[in-house]
Formats: structure tokens, sequence, C-alpha cells
């Protein structure tokens, strides 16, 4: 990312917005939360309406061969439903939160009151180019902050409909969008914005790092990794290699919390990928038409990541990977069959890179515990996937490994409730989107001191000091229960 490269117009536009924001931000923090929540709910209305749903169905399409339910389910729909989540608890996240006080500060009110950041920069990628950019666009505007969004221009045709629908909705000098390639979004980071919201792959999440590191400017890092999937004897193998397949190839494997690998008992992989396949043609291939044909599957991103993943399947097999299920591939409509893959091991790229396409591989066990191992082995994942009936294996699982989330006997359910943050460890992220803990993403919260009665009390240890102040100090911190 080579900030030389950008142009002098696009650096001259993109200081004239942040001049422009950054007059208006004190205001816009200083909004009533009344207005906010009324700027959320046309926000809501508008993402609703059938003609402008419509425009964004055509723009998905055109750029990866999106289905129209796919598209209200996986951006639409969950957007609208964060949206009513904030707008019905907003008043209660800016309240003044008491705070228990020591004794000793007997006369004092402690609180902590949430306040905006200032100027927010948020970086969203392709895979979900509106519910990776209007959550969190939804959580800043809500604290109060102004935005520069900056949207993916691989999905070109989204982003153009990203700008066209925010523009009708907010003056430029509060929320503004920003289109370009990595040039301009290196443009957008040598800025002192207060807090930098990105999501995408661990790679670039360093560079977002080390540039806002620069200006000393908070950040959330929403990445991905290397999710894996375990599966027990004791779970019902035919649902869940169904909820696998369907998980595996919600669009096309192009998901940061999507399945990346399986981890399947020795004895139940038979059935489960006999499971598996019944799924795909149930989902992808019920009229008998070849999955390709299929409307319900998008298609790879472009010819890229084509390569990249079509690599990683030839470079297992180079090795003596063996392919169970599908495998097929045509570079020229970027589609790659669903496919299943066994025999690999730790020297295969497939099992050392997030696959972010419609390839599942496979490692099985004999004893639940080598699992921890086989994961553990691994950057820590942004989600974990058990699937069983057994509590105390389950127990077993989550005591020995790590992850951003964790999910019994369902799949894709990251973002579905509200209540609980989403986010990743160390190399799959660091802080929070999702409910208050992603709302506090974009706040400071100030911590408040009120002296309201027995104003003299310090003055017990104020010098010259003697052994008056040392009793009362020793006193007093013998009294303070931290």
């Amino acid at each position: 990312m080579s900030a030389a490269t950008a142009s002098s117009d696009t650096r001259q536009e993109i200081a004239r917005i942040f001049a422009l924001q950054q007059k208006n931000a004190p205001a816009v923090g200083l909004s009533p939360i009344h207005d906010r929540i009324k700027k959320l709910k046309n926000f809501r209305a508008a993402l609703n309406d059938p003609a402008w749903f419509n425009a964004l169905a055509e723009a998905m399409h055109l750029d990866f061969r999106k289905h129209p339910v796919e598209a209200y389910a996986s951006e639409v729909g969950t957007t609208t439903s964060y949206i009513d989540h904030i707008c019905k608890n907003l008043y209660r996240w800016l309240s003044p939160h008491k705070e228990i006080t020591p004794l000793p500060l007997l006369g004092i009110t402690s609180y902590l009151q949430c306040e905006p950041k200032g100027q927010v920069l948020i970086i969203s990628p392709w895979n979900y180019p509106v519910l990776l950019a209007f959550c969190p666009l939804v959580n800043a505007i809500a604290a109060g902050n102004t935005v520069v969004l900056k949207p993916s221009e691989m999905t070109a045709h989204t982003s153009a409909f990203i700008r066209a629908f925010l523009a009708g909705l907010f003056d430029e000098k509060e929320v503004a969008v920003v289109e370009g390639d990595a040039e301009t979004a290196t443009a957008l980071l040598e800025l002192p914005f207060h807090h930098i919201h990105f999501t995408g792959s661990p790679a670039v999440g360093k560079i977002i790092m080390a540039a806002a590191a620069r200006n000393l400017t908070t950040i959330t890092l929403e990445l991905g990794g290397k999710s894996p999937a375990i599966v027990t004897p004791s779970a019902d193998i035919a649902l869940t290699a169904q909820k696998m397949a369907w998980a595996k190839h919600f669009n096309n494997g192009q998901t940061c919390i999507a399945p990346d690998y399986a981890v399947i008992h020795e004895s139940v992989l038979d059935p489960f990928i006999q499971h598996y396949k019944k799924a795909l043609t149930r989902y992808f291939n019920s009229d008998g038409k070849g999955i390709q044909q299929s409307d319900s599957l998008p298609r790879v991103i472009n010819l890229k990541h084509f390569k990249r993943i079509h690599s990683l399947l030839e470079d297992a097999l180079d090795k003596g990977a063996k392919v169970a299920v599908g495998g097929q591939s045509d570079e020229k409509d970027l589609y790659i069959e669903p496919a299943v893959i066994l025999h690999v091991d730790e020297s295969m790229n497939i099992m050392d890179e997030e696959i972010f396409g419609p390839l599942l591989p496979v490692v099985t066990y004999r004893e639940v515990s080598e699992i921890p191992a086989i994961i553990n082995r691994r950057p820590k994942p942004l989600a974990l996937y058990i699937a069983g009936k057994k509590r105390k294996e389950i127990r077993y699982l989550l005591q020995h490994t790590t992850a951003g989330n964790t999910i019994i006997n369902d799949y894709l359910l990251g973002f579905s409730n509200p209540h609980l943050p989403m986010g990743g460890v160390n190399n799959s992220g660091m802080g929070r989107s999702l409910g208050f803990a992603g709302f506090r993403e974009f706040c400071n919260e100030r911590s408040v001191m009120d002296r309201r009665f027995l104003s003299s009390g310090l003055k017990l240890v104020f010098p010259p000091y003697g052994k008056r102040a040392n009793f009362v100090l020793r006193w007093l911190y013998r009294l303070i229960n931290y």
C-alpha cells in the first residue's frame, strides 16, 4: 500500500473532507440522542425501501452473482435488526453508568460517561460489502462521531450503491464515502483520525495497525483466520453435515466466520461425507442441471482470488491429498465446485492459509485429547464450531482451545445475537463489534469523580508531613478495598 501513487486530486479531496468533518465533529458530538435515533430510523427505512433494495440486489449480482435472498439475509436483514437494537438501547448506553466508590472517598460520586471519539475512519471489505460497512457505521453514528467510509474497490457496483445511498441520507460533513483502491486507503491512513475500524485480512490488519500507531489512533480490527469445525461421534451426523454444507458455502465460502477446515472423528467420517454430498445436491443441484448452473451459489470475487483458491487445491493434491467431493473448476466463470478434501497434512498450504472459498479440508482424530493440539498449533481463530451432545467433551474443548467466538451445534450465528459482542483474538482481530461492546468501540469512556460533600477531607494529608498524615494515610489505605 504505497501512498506515493495516490493522485494529487484524490489527496486534496480526502483532505477537504477531513477538514470539513474536523470542523463539524464537535457539533455532531453534542447532537441529542433523539436526533441520532431519528437518523438511524431514516437509515433503516431507506434500506428497506424496495427501490433501494432492488438497486442493491442488482449491484451485488453484478459484482459476484449473489442471489437477492442471500443479499437480504446476510446484508439488509441483519443490518436493520441491529439498527432496531441500537435505537432500543441508546438512551441507556449513553446514560452515566454509576460505579462503586471506596469508603475513604466518602462524599464522591463515581461514574462512567460515554462520549464520541470524534472523527472515525471505516475501511470495509468486499465479501459482505453492506453489512460490514453499515454495522460499524450505525454504531459510529449512534455514538456521535463523524465518519469517512472507504468501501472495497473489488465490489465496485456495490460500493457505488453505498455512496449514492449514504449521500441521500447524510451531509458529507457528517458521513462521507471515499471510493478507491489501496493507495486511497493509504492516503486516508495518514490522517489523524480518532478511531479506525477495519475489516479484512490479518496481513492488511498489520498495515492498518502500523499506520494507526503513527497517530496513536485507537483501532478495531475484525480479521479472520482458520476457523475449525469439530464433529464428535455423539453429534447428529446427518444434520451436522447439512448445516456445515450450508455454512461453508454461504456466500461461496467467502465468509470470515465460515468453517475453514473440519476436525472429524474417524468413525463418522464416511457418513458425514455422504450426507454433506447429499446436502450440496439439495442446495445447488436439485434440478439436476449441475451445481455450476445454480443461481444460489455466488462466484469467487475475481480472477486473483480464483487462482489463489485453485492453487491451494493443486498444492494439496500434489502433496497427496484426495478430493472426496467436488473440486471441478471453470476459470472463465470464476467457478470452483464445492469440495471436500481428505488426507491433508501440515505441509500443505491449504492447512496454513485462510481458504475463503468453497474448499473444506478434513482432519480426522481418534481421541478428543488430540483436538486441542490440531487447533492450537495455528493462530487463534475468529470462530470455533463444536458438534456433539456430550457436555463433558464440549467443556473440555472450550477449556483447552481459544477463539473469538464459539458456536455449539450450529453455524454462522456470530452476527445473530446483538447482545453478544463479535470479534477475534490476536491474529483474528482485536476489539469487538455488535451490541454495547461494538458501540463502545466508537466511544471514549470518561471516568468522572464528582465531590459532592466533605470537600475538606483531604486536608488531613496535606504537607507538611508528620505523624498525623502518616497515621491517616495508613488508615485510609487499609480501608480501601479495590
